[in-house]
């Protein structure tokens, strides 16, 4: 062999070669942006291309401010002013961006435009026939490509949440020639099967490798599905013409699975909570009744018959005991007041003031004589004193008092 270098030393040769070319160091390409990533250091990487090649290209942070204007998105056409190197460590060459203006947009972009416009028009995008993602489902379609990133991470997001979901995939072309017939073949087939939602998708990539998903059999199938339908295609910032059919868009196929399957382990904690709630107030309300029944119970015992029967029966002992009380003092003071009386009568009495050495004198009628006036010469006079009585006869005329005190 003539010579032998290293792979440093053959880079660095043809970065030489790179440098000294005058028309590469100040060129300006006209092309379709495709594949642009907003990097978080400020960078954007994109790819330049046409009908007849592809250009790696990339603008660093620091010529953002001064040269470039707009938002640079996929399909656009721009022309990009700068210069051709080699990045040493891979050994590949690319266009280092100065600044970038928008010169168009490309075909591809205006296609998809016109399609989404139409569709649009025809009522497909509406929000009255989207369907709402069921929230607990229990088997989930996917359309997608078996050995790729897509269906990796929905298999190991839907294990994490619900080991229970049952998913059934549908191996499509998701990329180049009869990709939109297969994607289109899936979502029917799966459509059939009854399941409870689908996922339609794959990962990243140029908006050439997403195309399948513009494409309006892709849009029809889904329009006419049945099942509900979750658009996950590319990434958080990659629009397709599926995400605006689909009843939901997911910005990646982990997203999509991350909202076709519910969280088991929260879905367990919260009915656990729940269980907690409805026993705590189960529990409470049975207290409530306990007291409530315990209260009933003791109005009930107030209102036994038994209890009202013993209760009036000792009522009535009490009032028996009263009224012989009340009757005993009635008696006591009615004895006491008959005796005052009977003292004050027998102060009175006229046999008491016979036993006292007087008599009690009654006329031939049996009344009383209680003066002189009534008495005449020859009256009939009954005498009575302590130890018996008899008569007599009146044989002189009465004496008055008044005579007797002279």
């Amino acid at each position: 062999m003539a010579g032998i270098y290293s792979v440093s030393q053959v880079n660095s040769y043809i970065k030489n070669m790179f440098a000294q070319d005058f028309a590469l160091s100040r060129i300006a390409v006209r092309g379709e942006v495709s594949n642009c990533k907003y990097h978080t250091s400020g960078h954007i990487y994109f790819t330049l291309k046409d009908k007849g090649g592809v250009l790696q290209a990339v603008m660093f942070a620091g010529q953002r401010k001064g040269g470039l204007r707009f938002q640079m998105q996929e399909g656009q056409q721009v022309v990009v002013a700068g210069s051709v190197d080699v990045y040493e460590r891979d050994g590949r060459y690319q266009l280092y961006a100065r600044k970038i203006e928008l010169d168009g947009q490309g075909d591809l972009f205006e296609k998809f435009q016109r399609l989404r416009d139409r569709l649009d028009e025809m009522g497909m995008f509406s929000p009255e026939r989207k369907q709402p993602i069921p929230k607990y489902a229990t088997s989930i379609g996917v359309v997608t490509a078996p050995t790729g990133a897509a269906i990796r991470d929905i298999m190991n997001i839907s294990a994490r949440r619900n080991p229970y979901v049952q998913l059934i995939l549908y191996p499509a072309l998701v990329q180049g020639d009869g990709a939109a017939a297969s994607i289109a073949e899936g979502v029917r087939t799966l459509d059939r099967m009854g399941l409870d939602v689908l996922i339609v998708g794959r990962g990243g990539g140029s908006m050439e490798d997403l195309w399948a998903f513009n494409e309006e059999e892709v849009a029809r199938a889904i329009f006419d599905c049945f099942t509900p339908v979750i658009s996950a295609v590319g990434h958080e910032t990659d629009v397709t013409i599926s995400d605006y059919v689909a009843d939901m868009r997911a910005p990646t196929p982990s997203a999509a699975a991350e909202l076709a399957v519910f969280d088991y382990r929260q879905f367990e904690g919260q009915r656990l909570a729940c269980q907690a709630a409805i026993t705590r107030a189960m529990g409470r309300k049975v207290e409530r009744r306990r007291f409530q029944m315990e209260q009933y119970r003791l109005r009930l015992g107030y209102h036994d018959p038994v209890r009202q029967i013993n209760e009036k029966r000792q009522r009535l002992v009490s009032c028996e005991e009263r009224m012989r009380m009340a009757l005993g003092q009635k008696l006591q003071q009615a004895r006491h007041r008959l005796a005052l009386v009977s003292g004050r009568l027998h102060g009175l009495s006229p046999l008491e003031k016979i036993s006292n050495g007087f008599g009690f004198l009654t006329d031939s009628h049996g009344k009383r004589l209680e003066t002189v006036t009534g008495v005449q010469v020859g009256d009939s006079l009954t005498v009575r004193i302590s130890d018996g009585s008899f008569k007599a006869q009146v044989s002189e005329g009465p004496v008055y008092k008044a005579l007797i005190e002279k």
